[in-house]
């Protein structure tokens, strides 16, 4: 079946004075796909997104949108809309007022107004929150209305800059939840900016990988975690182990990793030392130096007392959990 085309960035370059923010950027995103770029800061991620929603001018390269070029239009010929991080509510609007702002615009008749805030407040679950102050509002609350602000003029597709940065950890992995469930719902194409790689493995469809303006894979989250493609994408995707060598370099997840008491019978594996150990969130975290190799770190569900820190250790995985993966550290 064809995909229908929703974006397409191609040789996306911007300078900010001397500095390459973008380095030529290609990237082709389906109608209904939520798609995720995940970076650390610093990287080009938000400026690549202000690109593609008219915010900034790209020095060289093209803008697609449903396959349209609109490269050189203002923000408010591209059929997008923005949520930030900052939520940028207006402070003097009323839950309604906010949310309904670019119909009153427009003059849409109240009736319309009223009736479409109505259904993107039943879609972010604030029902009955329309005379609400945004000061009266949790920072959850305030993000579900700035969601509905968004989604009340049915754009093809959303642009989110990091929405979740300022919620607490169980508010953030609620919300992840709730978006997703938004989207597959309403069937807009998500582009999602982080740089939590709980939230990219989470939510998306296919994860892009990005690092000093350029990326380093684009692949389903599965694909990303599970076949990373470079030593930076294997650390920064789930904190991989990477073992180099002079001819190769290996990425071994913590939790394929086992140690082994050396004087287990049976079983192979590289010699080692254990240098630290934890149990956090359920889980026995073990660091151990290789001879030569540096450290290597395992992470398994449960609490072995027969490891400890000092004791000589067998270090063991499968073959088929090692992962070739470029050098690119």
């Amino acid at each position: 079946m064809l995909k229908l085309e929703s974006l397409k960035i191609e040789g996306i370059k911007k300078n900010f004075g001397t500095v390459e923010v973008l380095k030529g950027i290609d990237l082709k995103v389906n109608k209904g796909e939520f798609i995720t770029i995940l970076g650390a800061s610093g990287c080009g991620k938000t400026t690549l997104l202000r690109i593609i929603a008219g915010l900034e001018e790209p020095d060289e390269g093209r803008v697609f949108l449903e396959g349209r070029d609109v490269t050189a239009d203002e923000p408010n010929r591209r059929d997008v809309r923005m949520v930030f991080q900052n939520y940028a509510l207006f402070p003097h609007m009323n839950v309604e007022q906010n949310i309904g702002y670019s119909l009153h615009i427009k003059h849409v008749q109240k009736s319309e107004i009223k009736k479409a805030v109505n259904e993107v407040l039943e879609l972010v679950k604030l029902p009955g929150y329309e005379k609400r102050m945004p000061v009266e509002l949790s920072g959850g609350q305030r993000q579900r209305v700035a969601v509905a602000r968004a989604l009340v003029n049915r754009p093809p597709m959303l642009l989110l800059d990091e929405p979740l940065g300022a919620l607490d950890l169980q508010l953030r992995r609620q919300m992840q939840i709730e978006l997703k469930r938004l989207q597959e719902q309403l069937g807009i194409t998500f582009i999602y900016i982080t740089h939590d790689q709980e939230e990219a493995l989470t939510m998306s469809d296919r994860i892009a990988v990005m690092r000093n303006g350029l990326f380093e894979q684009i692949g389903s989250a599965q694909e990303v975690y599970d076949r990373p493609a470079t030593s930076f994408v294997a650390r920064f995707v789930g904190n991989a182990n990477v073992l180099k060598s002079e001819d190769k370099c290996l990425a071994i997840r913590s939790e394929h990793v086992e140690f082994l008491s050396v004087n287990a019978p049976g079983g192979q594996g590289l010699p080692g030392r254990i240098i630290s150990s934890s149990f956090t969130g359920g889980q026995l975290r073990l660091t151990a130096l290789l001879e030569n190799r540096g450290e290597i770190t395992s992470c398994r569900f449960g609490l072995d007392s027969s490891l400890r820190e000092g004791m000589d250790v067998k270090v063991a995985w499968l073959p088929e959990h090692a992962v070739l993966v470029k050098d690119t550290d």
